[in-house]
C-alpha cells in the first residue's frame, strides 16, 4: 500500500503540524520510505564509508578533483555527482581544512535550492515549510548559528563569491536554524551514526519519550515503522533524542535544541508528587515505573558515575588498533575501579560496558567482548522495553559473539529474541535482518548435526 494511504498531515493541538494514521496500524508496518533532501557522511567516518550509499568499505575510490569524497565505485560516484559537483570545488579550495558536518550539509542545501529541483522528500512538507523556532532560541544558540553562517559563507566562496546576490529565500542563518531542529542523524543497520540528513516530510513527526514509531535507515533512505498498534486518527510519534537519558536531561535537551517542553505521559507522570500519582490509579503504574527507572539510571556513588560519564564523553571514534587499545585500557581501568560503587544499570556504566565491548570486537578479543556484552542485556531489557531497534541490535551482536565461541544453543536463543524484535523495527527485507536470518539458520544447521 502507498505510504500516502497510511498517514496524513494534520494540525496537532499545541504542537502545530503533525502526522496521523489514516487506518488502524499493526506493529511492524512500514509507514513511509523517505529519500533525503540533502545528506552528508560524518566527518569522523570520511574515507571509511561510501559518500553515496553510506556502506562501509575498505577499498573506496576517491574523487580525482577534491580527493576528499570517496565511493564504492563508478556507479556510486556517478549517482552522487549532482550533489557533489559544486561542493567539490569548495572542498578543494579550503584544504587542508574541512567543514563541520552541519556546514557541509548546509552547503548542499544551498546548491539544491539554487538548482530548484523537485525533490520527492518534500511530498508532505517542503524545505520552505520547515519550522526554525528562531524567536525561541537562546542568544547563545543564535550566536553559534551566526558563526556557522559565516563559516558557510567562507566555505562556499569558490562557488558563490557574493552571498548578497543570492535569492532572498536563501538565507544562511535561517538555513542553520532549520537544520538545527529538523535534521536527522543517519545510522547504519547496527544503529551506529554514519551521517546527517534532512528529510522534510519526516520533520512533521512530533516527539514523545514513549513513541509509537521508530526510524531506521537503509543506506541513506529513512524508514518509518510502527512499533505498537495505532488507532485510526492517532498521532504518529518518534523520539527526537536518546531515551536513555533521565527525564530532567531529556527535557533540557529538548528545550535547548527544539524549544519545547515534552508533555508525554512519561514526563507528565514524572512531575507529579507521589500523593497526586496515587490518586490517579490509571497513571500510578507508569509513574512509579518512570520514577524508579530514573533513580536506577543514576544508581550508585555520584562521584563514581560522574568520572565514568566524563570518560565516556571523551571517547572519539578510534581509527587504529592502537587507539582501540587505549580505549579498552581506559574502560578496563574504570570498570575494575568501580567494583561495588556502580551497578550495571547505571547509564554511564552501561555506556562504558558498550564501549569496552566495541573495543574488544575491533581488537578481535571475542571472549572478552562477550563478557561485556552479556552484562548489557539486563539493562537494555529494562531501558528499551517492547520493540526497540537498539535492543534488537544489541541482542544480535551478543548472539554473534556466542556463535563465535561455539555456544550454539545460547546463540540461537539470543538470535531468536533479536529476530522477534527486529522483524518489527527493521522489517524482514532490511539488509541487517537478512544477515540475522542467515546467522540464525547457520546456527540451527550446526545444532542439527551435533
Amino acid at each position: 500500500m502507498e505510504a500516502a494511504a497510511l498517514l496524513e498531515r494534520f494540525c496537532s493541538p499545541g504542537k502545530g503540524s503533525g502526522l496521523r494514521a489514516r487506518r488502524r496500524l499493526r506493529p511492524g508496518e512500514l509507514l513511509y520510505r523517505a529519500e533525503p533532501f540533502a545528506y552528508v557522511v560524518s566527518k569522523e567516518l570520511l574515507g571509511g564509508v561510501c559518500e553515496r550509499c553510506l556502506r562501509r568499505n575498505e577499498h573506496l575510490h576517491r574523487c580525482s578533483q577534491c580527493k576528499v569524497a570517496k565511493y564504492c565505485g563508478k556507479s556510486c560516484q556517478k549517482e552522487a555527482w549532482l550533489d557533489h559537483k559544486q561542493e567539490c570545488k569548495c572542498l578543494k579550495s579550503i584544504k587542508p581544512n574541512f567543514p563541520p558536518d552541519s556546514v557541509r550539509l548546509a552547503g548542499r542545501i544551498v546548491f539544491k535550492l539554487l538548482r530548484q529541483s523537485v525533490c520527492i522528500s518534500e511530498r508532505l512538507y517542503s524545505f520552505s515549510d520547515l519550522q526554525s523556532n528562531t524567536e525561541q532560541l537562546s542568544e547563545e544558540m543564535k550566536d553559534g548559528l551566526r558563526h556557522l553562517a559565516h563559516t558557510l559563507q567562507l566555505y562556499l566562496k569558490a562557488e558563490i563569491q557574493d552571498a548578497s546576490h543570492l535569492p532572498a529565500a536563501i538565507d544562511f542563518f535561517q538555513i542553520f536554524t532549520k537544520v538545527t531542529c529538523n535534521c536527522f542523524t543517519i545510522s547504519n543497520g547496527e544503529m551506529q551514526d554514519v551521517g546527517v540528513g534532512l528529510y522534510p516530510s519526516m520533520s512533521l513527526l512530533n516527539h514523545s519519550c514513549d513513541p509509537n514509531c521508530v526510524i531506521v535507515f537503509e543506506g541513506y533512505q529513512l524508514l518509518l515503522r510502527s512499533v505498537r498498534e495505532i488507532q485510526i486518527g492517532e498521532e504518529l510519534t518518534i523520539s527526537y533524542i536518546e531515551s536513555l537519558m533521565p527525564t530532567s536531561e531529556r527535557q533540557k535537551q529538548l528545550m535547548r535544541q527544539y524549544c519545547f517542553e515534552c508533555d508525554c505521559h512519561l514526563c507528565q507522570d514524572h512531575e507529579k508528587t507521589p500523593e497526586s500519582v496515587i490518586r490517579e490509579d490509571k497513571c500510578y503504574m507508569n509513574s512509579r515505573y518512570q520514577l524508579h527507572e530514573d533513580a536506577e539510571k543514576l544508581a550508585g556513588e555520584e562521584s563514581a558515575w560522574k568520572e565514568v560519564k566524563d570518560a565516556v564523553n571523551e571517547v572519539r571514534y578510534p581509527k587504529s588498533k592502537e587507539e582501540w587499545e587505549q580505549v579498552l585500557a581506559r574502560c578496563q581501568s574504570l570498570l575494575s575501579g568501580d567494583t561495588g560503587r556502580l551497578p550495571d544499570t547505571n547509564i554511564y556504566k552501561l555506556k562504558m560496558l558498550d564501549c569496552a565491548m566495541d573495543a574488544c570486537i575491533n581488537l578481535e578479543a571475542w571472549e572478552q567482548a562477550l563478557c561485556y556484552g552479556n552484562r548489557t542485556l539486563g539493562p537494555y531489557r529494562l531501558y528499551y522495553p517492547g520493540f526497540h531497534p537498539l535492543r534488537a541490535v544489541q541482542l544480535m551482536r551478543v548472539g554473534k559473539l556466542q556463535y563465535s565461541q561455539d555456544m550454539f544453543p545460547q546463540a540461537l536463543e539470543t538470535l531468536k529474541e533479536a529476530y522477534n524484535i527486529m522483524k518489527v523495527t527493521h522489517g524482514t527485507d532490511h539488509r541487517l535482518m537478512q544477515t540475522l536470518m542467515d546467522l540464525k539458520e547457520q546456527c540451527e544447521a550446526i545444532m542439527k548435526i551435533q
